[in-house]
């Protein structure tokens, strides 16, 4: 293992710091609050740790309207605070990576407020400015992901400007090379100030078509969908052009050694794999989402697994993602049984995980009434499903009322379910230990590390898969049905078993029974 870097031998723990400690009662996490918790995190078992932004923000979009590329917002704390936290991750072992925001700023940022002051301010074209068209109305056709045009009237300086999310975010012009060196500066200043890497927020979205061409209709388009889903993003996603970037990021990174690039790309793999690109010079992981898409049934898990590993690259290293911020918790989609057998999943696959705070506890969706909804993308397009808050309310910690350990004041979303971190502490059949017991097989056996993954099968709806690695395999079989079920399998014992008395069961030459909803790692 000490052959490969860091980034792949980690599992990547995803931390939305206005929901996992809240260390001065304000109802929002903070950096001392995730700071505290650290240990915590350590002791799980994972090896870097990603916050999602904590810099100063108007908080239209919850951070991802970025006033200040170079600061913290003082809802979370301090530039000292976060390098105290930086200071301790990193005495626990654990990295520490950054979400950077670099399609598009807050409206009330100093780029824009200059580019939006008059038609000739030095930085007007720093964002995407076009005259109305013959009748008066927008450029063109481009829908906003948040529902309704993507070009909003300044009637101040007679132009629309493009915003691909809420107008508060208007999109910054990646094709001027002002833009491109302020960026740029951005990335030196956290790399030297010590953060080992990030996560690009929408790197797919940076480049748009330069004709400003209309969006063709998607014709399989459903009633129903988010607005934008009514075309097809042939202009304002995936450009060529996007890729240059990427490499000119990666050359950056490069310069201060063992740094990670990680791309929230969500695209058919086909295009996924484009953004390695040659020889490594492109993101070192554009993120997987296949997992957080598919329909949870063996063959179709199987056939995704397959598809991804033989459609990467030599020089690409896979990864893995369950959830995250934008979508429905895993136990929620799959229902808790499921969410163990998920969490063999996500661990066992070839590549780099990626876990998202509470799942290893099992957290649920929670539920939001209407006069609690803060996420932007519910309330502008009421009832579209679009709406974030049911998989970012707050950790739970312990079983204390009304809040869950996570702040002494009333927190910015609702508490999800009763369990908690303190009730299934000392549970060894808990979803908590199954996580632990998970990640420490994972740390010390080479072949969920870097081993190889082949025969890849789905029997029914039991899904089965090898590692290997010298002379080391392990045959993984996950039951996704509800029924007991057989699976052949070599002679070997299981290092773990989802139902905790089975670890240890000694696996025969020939058909093993495994209960509905087991998963079992077996030495063979």
């Amino acid at each position: 293992m000490s052959k490969l870097v860091w980034w792949q031998r980690s599992v990547i723990y995803q931390i939305y710091p206005r929901s996992f400690q809240d260390s001065n009662g304000d109802g929002i996490g903070d950096l001392p609050g995730i700071r505290a918790r650290l240990d915590e995190v350590a002791a799980l078992g994972v090896d870097a740790i990603w916050l999602s932004p904590i810099y100063p923000s108007p908080m239209a979009d919850f951070g991802y309207d970025v006033a200040h590329y170079c600061d913290i917002d003082p809802i979370f704390g301090t530039l000292d605070d976060f390098k105290q936290l930086m200071d301790h991750a990193h005495a626990l072992g654990l990295k520490v990576l950054l979400d950077f925001v670099p399609n598009h700023s807050s409206e009330r940022h100093p780029w824009f407020v200059q580019s939006r002051s008059s038609r000739d301010n030095p930085k007007r074209d720093w964002y995407l400015w076009r005259d109305p068209a013959p009748d008066g109305g927008p450029p063109n056709n481009w829908l906003s992901r948040m529902g309704g045009s993507a070009w909003e009237w300044d009637a101040a300086t007679g132009q629309y400007y493009y915003h691909a999310f809420l107008r508060e975010q208007p999109d910054l012009n990646w094709r001027n090379p002002q833009v491109r060196r302020a960026m740029d500066d951005v990335l030196r200043f956290w790399l030297d100030y010590g953060v080992d890497g990030f996560r690009v927020d929408v790197l797919w979205l940076l480049i748009k078509d330069a004709w400003f061409r209309d969006n063709p209709p998607n014709p399989a388009y459903v009633a129903g969908e988010p607005e934008h889903h009514r075309q097809l993003q042939t202009y304002t996603e995936d450009q060529p052009e996007v890729h240059e970037i990427v490499r000119s990021m990666r050359a950056t990174l490069n310069e201060y050694g063992e740094r990670v690039l990680i791309g929230e790309i969500y695209l058919p793999v086909a295009q996924l794999i484009q953004y390695y690109g040659a020889n490594g010079e492109g993101a070192d992981m554009p993120f997987n989402f296949q997992l957080l898409n598919a329909r949870w049934n063996a063959a179709e898990l199987a056939a995704t697994i397959r598809d991804y590993d033989s459609a990467l690259p030599e020089h690409a290293w896979p990864n893995w993602v369950l959830g995250n911020h934008d979508n429905p918790r895993v136990a929620s989609r799959v229902g808790n049984a499921q969410a163990r057998v998920a969490a063999v999943l996500l661990l066992t696959l070839r590549g780099t995980p990626t876990l998202y705070y509470g799942d290893e506890i099992g957290m649920t969706d929670g539920v939001i009434a209407a006069h609690e909804v803060r996420d932007p993308a519910e309330l502008r397009q009421p009832g579209s499903g679009q709406g974030r808050d049911p998989e970012r309310t707050p950790m739970q910690w312990d079983s204390s009322l009304p809040n869950a350990g996570f702040s002494s004041g009333q927190p910015w979303l609702p508490i999800a379910t009763a369990t908690s971190v303190c009730d299934q502490q000392g549970d060894p059949s808990s979803m908590l230990s199954l996580y632990r017991r998970l990640l420490s097989l994972r740390r010390r056996n080479a072949a969920l590390v870097q081993g190889a993954i082949g025969n890849i099968a789905a029997d029914g709806q039991v899904l089965t898969y090898e590692r290997w690695f010298a002379d080391q395999r392990l045959f993984i079989a996950l039951n996704m049905g509800d029924a007991d079920a057989d699976v052949q399998s070599r002679p070997g014992v299981a290092l773990l078993s989802t139902l905790t008395a089975r670890t240890g069961v000694v696996f025969v030459a020939g058909a093993n029974r495994i209960a509905a909803g087991e998963a079992v790692i077996v030495a063979v």
